[in-house]
């Protein structure tokens, strides 16, 4: 969890840096960009959640070779990803920028941040991979370093670039891709200590068709999930900078609260990922049900603390990330919807984590694409409140996820262990 909260730092640091400048554009700029990429990488989180649930399952059925395959077919494919993303960097801006809405101001200042951050993505897909394959054999320590460390260059960086260098949003774009190259050497460092230095893999165990396959259709499965939870955060920005650059800069500060409580609750969903698959891989229904009652249970009480501090602590972080009176007032307003939300969330991180760990990723993705019906119908049926009713169409697609998921848990149990 605690590593998970450090994640995401990259786009709040920006925010505070740029917002302390004074100027809503460039705050409104670096919000849809930050937005843009969280978004963006998001869509292959399935690299880390992936190879947490295939590490963990290998650990459990005792597959020390595959462990090992794992986290190299795994970089492979990040690499590859990576500079496809950057090839096709001047259609995805036009495409986003143009998907966002915001004002003249606010996308120029977005695509100055764009062009320059899209080199990260090869770093970051391996930096996923990296934390997934860690996590996947319960060395949380180990992850949590090379988050901390990451985060740590990227603040100053940040600060040095923006506020002491004034390279204004360029300079937040370059800190996050000198921090990611730099948290990238480390974790594969980690890792070749891990592994003495020596993968002792074959090409033919590196290349297993069926272990490959497997991968793919998870993998693939996990992306469709994650495009339509993404469609959901994205049609919520793209609303906000609909409202006007006040109601998306005020918009972008509570999504950092939202971004804080998400990554801190989704810590759960790795652990359940990391002990449910190591269940799942030994097959060991009793250690798998009581992962679930644990991740239930503690999830819950710390829901209730991200609650208490949001409530108590809001409007003062609210004045740390912005000196815009208008943009101060605007968030206030809509804070209690973003105190609301981890009660909401936890069940459905819990899950995400619990379905991920035993692979159940098409019941995953069905249940994800119906939940984003529910949040559009939401919107429609409360469009008429302006942002409030936005906030809760938001709520109400928290709900939909963890409400679905724990209605199919159930039947997805009895038939995973029927023996």
């Amino acid at each position: 969890m605690v590593a998970n909260l450090t994640t995401p730092l990259i786009g709040i640091v920006a925010t505070i840096a740029i917002g302390r400048l004074g100027d809503p554009t460039q705050l409104g700029g670096v919000a849809v960009s930050s937005v843009i990429f969280d978004c963006l990488f998001w869509l292959f989180a399935f690299l880390r959640m992936g190879t947490i649930a295939f590490t963990a399952q290998a650990l459990g059925a005792g597959e020390t070779q595959e462990i090992s395959a794992l986290l190299l077919r795994g970089l492979v494919v990040a690499g590859l990803t990576g500079a496809v993303l950057i090839a096709l960097q001047i259609p995805l801006s036009a495409l986003l920028m143009g998907a966002m809405g915001g004002s003249e101001g606010v996308t120029r200042t977005a695509r100055i941040y764009f062009s320059i951050r899209i080199w990260s993505a090869p770093l970051a897909f391996a930096n996923y991979v990296v934390l997934g394959w860690l996590i996947g054999q319960a060395r949380a320590r180990l992850a949590l370093a090379v988050q901390i460390a990451i985060n740590l260059i990227n603040v100053a960086a940040t600060v040095v670039l923006v506020l002491v260098a004034h390279a204004g949003i360029a300079g937040a774009a370059m800190a996050a891709v000198i921090a990611e190259a730099a948290g990238l050497a480390l974790g594969v460092l980690i890792a070749w200590r891990l592994l003495r230095g020596k993968p002792g893999i074959s090409r033919a165990t590196l290349f297993d068709r069926t272990k490959l396959m497997r991968m793919v259709t998870v993998n693939r499965d996990i992306m469709i999930r994650t495009a339509a939870l993404i469609a959901a955060f994205l049609f919520f920005t793209a609303q906000g900078a609909r409202a006007g650059d006040v109601i998306l800069a005020a918009n972008a500060v509570l999504n950092n609260f939202l971004m804080i409580s998400a990554f801190f609750l989704d810590g759960l969903a790795n652990a359940a990922e990391q002990l449910c698959g190591r269940a799942y891989g030994a097959r060991d229904r009793s250690a798998f049900s009581g992962a679930v009652r644990l991740v239930m249970l503690w999830g819950s009480g710390f829901a209730l603390v991200v609650i208490a501090v949001f409530v108590l602590t809001g409007p003062s972080l609210i004045d740390a990330m912005t000196t815009s009176t208008d943009v101060r007032q605007a968030a206030r307003d809509m804070l209690w919807f973003v105190a609301l939300s981890p009660i909401l969330a936890v069940f459905a991180f819990a899950y995400d984590g619990i379905f991920v760990g035993a692979t159940w990723a098409r019941d995953m993705r069905n249940l994800m694409v119906l939940s984003l019906l529910i949040f559009f119908a939401a919107w429609f049926s409360l469009k008429s409140f302006g942002n409030a009713g936005l906030w809760g169409a938001m709520l109400v697609f928290y709900a939909a996820r963890g409400g679905l998921q724990a209605r199919r848990y159930p039947a997805l149990l009895r038939a995973s262990f029927q023996e």
